[in-house]
């Protein structure tokens, strides 16, 4: 997880000096004008995992957006192993784990666009940040992971998100972007049981985030 990001994050520049370059030979273009709406698909990937989001934003103007977010993610503990279980190969155990934790958080917040007169239109960098309820599921480890949902708890506090993150490309139809995350979800009171015994008040960490969409 961590190379993936860390690769990633060598590429933008070198889509910034591509793009500075075109605009040096180039008389420097009026900004492309984009839709001011857009609705579509969070892909996210993290160490619990891959998860699954959707997201409606709406330009104010050419640096300023606000926009909304739902997402559904598993946590993990940082002292969860997985065990191959050598009579079922196909399957793994971890050993000690009581449930599994989802977290849904709900984000409102702002993105601010960067360099938008020094880079071409096709890349458009922005920081971003979020805050907003989270509902935290836990469901019983030992039970089969859709029959687990019938014993569901879940629990409601407070989360958000900073990042960094581009848009990428011409079209004024389709949105396709990155974005890596960084979320705080805290739990109240004593939190809740991953491991037999151990509580976690603090979920989130970084995700990985494929934005796929379409502006109107």
């Amino acid at each position: 997880m961590k190379k993936i990001i860390f690769s990633l994050c060598l590429l933008v520049p070198l889509f910034s000096l591509q793009a500075q370059e075109i605009g040096e030979l180039a008389e420097e273009p009026e900004l492309k004008v984009f839709p001011k709406n857009s609705l579509g698909l969070d892909i996210m990937f993290s160490e619990g995992g891959i998860g699954l989001g959707v997201f409606y934003r709406r330009q104010l103007n050419q640096k300023l957006t606000l926009f909304s977010d739902l997402s559904v993610s598993e946590a993990k503990d940082e002292q969860e192993f997985e065990y191959i279980d050598p009579f079922y190969p196909y399957e793994s155990v971890v050993y000690g784990k009581k449930n599994r934790i989802f977290i849904l958080p709900l984000n409102f917040g702002l993105q601010y666009r960067l360099l938008e007169e020094a880079l071409s239109d096709n890349l458009r960098p922005y920081l971003n940040f979020g805050v907003g309820p989270a509902m935290v599921v836990t469901t019983p480890y030992d039970r089969e992971f859709f029959n687990a949902f019938g014993k569901a708890h879940s629990n409601f506090t407070l989360g958000g998100y900073i990042g960094f993150g581009a848009n990428f490309g011409l079209d004024n139809s389709n949105l396709v972007g990155l974005n890596v995350r960084y979320y705080v979800v805290k739990m109240f009171g004593d939190g809740v049981e991953s491991l037999y015994g151990k509580y976690k008040k603090e979920l989130g960490g970084i995700f990985l985030t494929i934005n796929i969409g379409m502006m109107y």
